[in-house]
């Protein structure tokens, strides 16, 4: 059996122990380890003292735990509660105000973390039983609810841009950029769709009734204070990023200090709080390094056995025109997204991509903006579907059935903003090109 073949068989074996459940990392690292072992020798022990340092070592990666904990004290301060209630109060009177809240709320909060589960979590919570007191549809209130959510997937600072650039070779600042205007597109499309239809069909999102309203002066002041230091360090830790004054890593402990100091001085954060915030962070980012880790070292054995380039000259040996190469990745990549998390997509299949995109001249941070586009929907999409069922958790009054079809009502919307920023590279390539 060639070296190819054997890298292939590995591939294969991979996705079937993900599939019927076992841990990715540590499936990953076993896989790696005994066909590396088996086609290579004592090179593969040495690619993985090689993989492992080199990811532990990577200034960019460190970043992800400053992100988490800033999401985190946010979550667990109330902070985003009230900004939530603040935007709610102040569009009371709007058709559908309480999608736009959520999407709102939900499009600031993915500008603090990547943490798309408890986005979810955090919104259910929030919003649920409000648009339940206001008599919303469900279906439509799950769809705004799991696709806010998933916007933490894609809006910067993104853990998975933050994971997917060193996996490409490109600067996650650049990703970042990019990332902006698509993530602001689907959150538009996202406001668009829910105000047209509730005003089309005011059942669907009735405005909140006189007696939940509050004075404009009250309204104001509770945005002012509760609101505002909230979206001005949110902002301020992502612009110095775009802007090249600091590294993610640096940006992202300044803004997680700057969170801690607010939620202080808000007396909003207590020990225990503050506890949970700290071992969520811990956990996360150890997984996430962790399955970093063990997906370099699955890709180096994958690719020293000639199987990344026997694939590539495979599919450029069809003659295929870029455009539709690319349309045939993003489709199994959005196919892979239904039963896949981004993690194994992103770590996996992505670097097997990698050689086609460079010989057919792609930009490398278009592609990734349209992956990122792409793997949204593995949060969104059944049979996986995780964001249905953080949301099912915390709001188990409403059948999953009615969370998916909302879901798939935002996924089309999804499909469209992909479809855009394919058709229009600009829209993910001006402002990296501004900010170069």
């Amino acid at each position: 059996m060639s070296p190819e073949i054997i890298g292939l068989v590995a591939l294969a074996i991979l996705f079937v122990a993900i599939f019927i459940g076992f841990p990715i990392a540590f499936t990953l690292v076993a896989i790696a380890l005994g066909v590396g072992q088996f086609a290579l020798g004592d090179v593969a022990i040495h690619l993985m003292t090689l993989q492992v340092f080199s990811v532990m070592r990577d200034p960019t990666l460190a970043s992800v735990p400053f992100f988490l904990f800033m999401g985190y004290l946010l979550e667990e301060s109330g902070l985003i509660q009230r900004l939530f209630r603040g935007v709610q109060l102040l569009l009371a009177g709007v058709n559908g105000s309480l999608y736009l809240a959520v999407i709102i709320t939900a499009t600031i909060f993915a500008a603090a973390t990547g943490i798309v589960g408890s986005s979810v979590t955090l919104l259910g919570v929030m919003a649920a039983p409000a648009m339940m007191k206001s008599g919303y549809d469900v279906r439509m209130s799950a769809g705004a609810i799991t696709a806010g959510g998933t916007l933490g997937i894609l809006i910067p600072p993104s853990v998975m841009l933050i994971v997917m650039g060193p996996v490409v070779g490109v600067p996650a600042t650049d990703l970042f950029a990019a990332a902006v205007f698509p993530g602001l597109l689907l959150s538009g499309l996202y406001i668009v769709y829910t105000l047209a239809r509730s005003y089309w069909n005011p059942k669907l999102g009735p405005a909140l009734p006189m007696s939940e309203r509050r004075p404009m002066p009250e309204v104001l002041r509770e945005l002012t204070i509760g609101a505002v230091p909230v979206v001005l360090v949110i902002l301020a830790t992502l612009g110095v990023i775009l802007a090249g004054i600091a590294t993610p890593t640096d940006a992202g402990a300044v803004g997680a200090f700057a969170t801690l100091l607010l939620t202080l001085a808000y007396r909003k954060m207590s020990w225990a709080g503050f506890r949970r915030s700290m071992m969520s962070t811990v956990e996360v980012s150890c997984m996430i390094l962790l399955l970093v880790a063990a997906s370099n070292y699955f890709g180096s054995i994958f690719s020293r056995l000639g199987s990344a380039d026997w694939i590539a000259n495979l599919l450029l040996g069809l003659e295929f025109s870029p455009t539709v190469m690319l349309l045939m990745m993003l489709a199994l990549i959005f196919v892979l997204g239904w039963p896949l998390e981004w993690v194994p997509i992103v770590l996996v299949v992505v670097p097997i991509f990698l050689p086609i995109v460079n010989k057919l001249g792609i930009d490398l941070v278009w592609f990734c903006t349209l992956v990122a586009v792409c793997l949204q929907t593995a949060w969104m999409s059944p049979p996986v579907a995780l964001s249905a069922y953080f949301l099912k958790g915390v709001v188990p009054q409403w059948e999953l059935s009615d969370i998916y079809a909302g879901m798939m009502q935002f996924m089309v919307l999804q499909v469209i903003g992909l479809l855009l920023v394919l058709f229009f590279p600009s829209i993910a390539l001006w402002l990296p090109g501004v900010l170069r």
